[in-house]
């Protein structure tokens, strides 16, 4: 993700001719694996560069996390305060120097452009850098989760679970696919669309599929059964933004999560186990979403709420009978 002040203005080429907002396809797609051509798969060779305020970026760090990888991938943080310049890019504010303390940059424009000169995409994270020539290669947002899962797994911790089971995998791939296009990206179909007809048809899609969702979860406490899966990440992210983000700032206000009995016990249920709370940034979000992303804000002011303590109350989920 990569929208900001200065960047709202760079979404044209994103824009459809019925206003539709198309997101922009990632250039740097190699896999992780160990065929020839691909990226090699090595212990202390990659950081990744994410912030916490971004749903994409979120997912790769909350499945780094439950697999045991941080030994093997470091990371990077950058600011959820966009900088104000041109092109929109992320900066390390946040470490001494105002300097990435293993690549020494300042923007994250800087392992792009050292990647590719001539790149004219949006600076986008989750971007995973190789630490033996500092470019960026890889910022495949969609199936970096699965790299980790499965082409990591010589370095996952003994009890690591197994996010992306073998015998699953055609039906993840197949509701992560739905959950990208309606819930995901769906949100920012809603948010930058502009059109009207565009906004309501993916407002509509959205609140459409976490109907669906809502009707899913009454059945099992996670999408798969009892284990948590992939899936079950990539919902997350969304989840976890709705109400303090999107509710208001992308006009996805039918309902907030609070409304969906199921969505909203089982996004507690998850943020109450290891990975997902202690990676999830309410205060980051807010200051990107309403102080840096939003035009609709010229004010600058923070909203105070939703009280993170909610997410802390009992859910539930490990208790009730499914049926």
């Amino acid at each position: 993700m990569s929208f900001g002040k200065v960047a709202t203005t760079e979404l044209t080429n994103e824009i459809s001719a019925e206003g539709a907002f198309v997101r922009q396809k990632n250039r740097f797609t190699t896999p992780f694996g160990k065929a020839e051509g691909q990226l090699p798969v090595e212990a202390n060779r990659y950081r990744i560069l994410w912030a916490p305020v971004c749903p994409w970026a979120h997912r790769s760090i909350i499945v780094r996390k439950l697999l045991g990888l941080e030994d093997v991938i470091s990371v990077g943080t950058l600011d959820p305060i966009r900088p104000d310049k041109t092109p929109s890019d992320w900066a390390f504010t946040l470490d001494e120097g105002n300097v990435d303390p293993v690549l020494g940059i300042h923007y994250l424009s800087e392992a792009y452009l050292k990647a590719d000169p001539d790149y004219q995409g949006r600076f986008t994270v989750p971007a995973v850098v190789d630490l033996q020539t500092g470019k960026v290669v890889n910022n495949d947002y969609f199936n970096l989760t699965r790299y980790w899962e499965t082409e990591w797994k010589e370095f996952h911790k003994p009890d690591a679970p197994d996010l992306y089971p073998e015998e699953l995998r055609d039906e993840i791939d197949k509701l992560n696919d739905i959950l990208f296009h309606d819930v995901n990206n769906g949100v920012y179909k809603a948010g930058f669309a502009r059109s009207q007809e565009a906004y309501e048809d993916a407002c509509n899609l959205v609140f459409h599929r976490l109907d669906e969702l809502e009707k899913r979860l009454n059945h099992s406490r996670y999408l798969f059964g009892d284990k948590i899966t992939e899936s079950d990440v990539r919902l997350y992210v969304t989840l976890a933004r709705f109400d303090c983000a999107y509710f208001n700032g992308f006009r996805v206000n039918k309902k907030m999560l609070k409304d969906y009995p199921n969505l909203w016990a089982y996004a507690r249920d998850l943020y109450q186990q290891p990975g997902f709370g202690e990676t999830t940034d309410f205060d980051a979000i807010k200051k990107h979403y309403h102080l840096c992303c939003l035009v609709t804000n010229p004010h600058q002011i923070l909203p105070l709420g939703p009280e993170e303590e909610l997410w802390l109350t009992p859910h539930g989920r490990d208790t009730r009978t499914y049926q």
